[in-house]
């Protein structure tokens, strides 16, 4: 029995060294867990004009939609997309029986109107009509006549017509097809005369910072040798609620380009005259970015990481500007920062 006492007595002291032993462990393992070493860039207000890059489509500011006044069954349509046109060219037409029946329907109404007015004037010559009745006769005359004139000039919009020397870039219907009044058959641009130029979409700081006459350069794949020179030329005074952006038109400033077509893709580097004051910080910091807003951890005391959102501005190469959010940051955490939550405990490296 005494030694059963002493064998069990002896394996308690056992557990109880080895479970010490264990919690020493598991300690020292969390304590290395809860500092991250990390690298932090000390931030200054920079006053400076920083770069916009912006990206849309080429086109030229005469581009046009053509439709019919009045709607129909499409007769038939002389040009394809790609066709070049000259001002005043037919295009297509519509099926003019039904305006052609109410031309000629409006036209015998106004020549009655003119027996009835001219018996009307000479029954007043000679004392048989009243002068009420002449004036009646006269007022359905006019009547008469601005009718035949709406229905003469519907007849001439039931045909279109190129409005400008340039090139069809769509065509949006086909023979046979009915299309109700305005609907788009076929859209045209200037491009043989008119100015290039290129829509783009910016955030609303972006587009703030912009003012018209702002300079610009464009490149496309269309001209890979080339940088083309732009202004912006104008602002958009509302936003568009397909894209979320604000748009901005640059024109080109050599209007006898060679080599753009409508619909191409060009990048723009706008260089706003307004100077702001902003953070410029590495693209790596930033975490969570969206299109105008992003995350990144910053730290006023080197010991304790805190994560704050920021406005974002342009991206430059490797960089990006900061509009907003660091007012009240010492330093940024540039390195490190996937393994920190809000709070955590830093050691600042070199």
């Amino acid at each position: 029995m005494k030694k059963i006492f002493i064998y069990s007595t002896l394996l308690a002291a056992v557990f109880t060294i080895s479970a010490c032993g264990n919690h020493k462990t598991d300690t020292a393992g969390v304590g290395n867990q809860d500092t991250v070493p990390v690298k932090v860039m000390p931030l200054q207000v920079e006053d400076a004009s920083h770069a916009i890059a912006a990206s849309g489509q080429f086109t030229t500011n005469d581009e046009t939609f053509l439709s019919f006044k009045n709607g129909g069954i499409i007769n038939r349509i002389l040009v394809k997309e790609g066709d070049a046109v000259h001002q005043g060219q037919l295009l297509a037409t519509v099926n003019q029986t039904e305006i052609s029946a109410q031309v000629q329907q409006v036209n015998l109404s106004y020549q009655k109107a003119e027996r009835d007015y001219s018996r009307a004037s000479k029954l007043y010559k000679d004392s048989v009509a009243t002068l009420e009745q002449m004036q009646n006769a006269k007022t359905a005359l006019q009547v008469a006549k601005q009718q035949l004139d709406a229905v003469k000039f519907n007849q001439n919009y039931s045909e279109i017509r190129a409005t400008s020397s340039g090139y069809v870039l769509k065509k949006l219907a086909n023979d046979g097809q009915i299309v109700g009044p305005g609907t788009p058959v076929l859209q045209i641009n200037g491009a043989k005369q008119s100015k290039w130029i290129l829509k783009v979409g910016l955030s609303d700081t972006q587009w703030a910072a912009l003012k018209t006459g702002d300079d610009a350069t464009i490149t496309t794949d269309a001209l890979p040798d080339k940088s083309l020179a732009a202004k912006v030329s104008r602002k958009a005074e509302g936003i568009d609620p397909q894209s979320g952006t604000f748009g901005v038109e640059l024109s080109l400033s050599d209007a006898k380009i060679q080599g753009l077509a409508a619909g191409l893709f060009g990048k723009a580097t706008i260089i706003p005259t307004k100077r702001s004051s902003g953070y410029t910080i590495p693209y790596d910091a930033l975490l969570d970015g969206g299109e105008n807003e992003g995350y990144v951890f910053i730290t006023n005391d080197n010991k304790t990481a805190q994560k704050v959102k920021v406005q974002l501005g342009a991206i430059q190469n490797d960089k990006i500007s900061i509009t907003g959010g660091l007012e009240n940051a010492a330093g940024l955490i540039v390195s490190g920062s996937a393994y920190l939550t809000d709070g955590s405990k830093i050691k600042v490296v070199k």
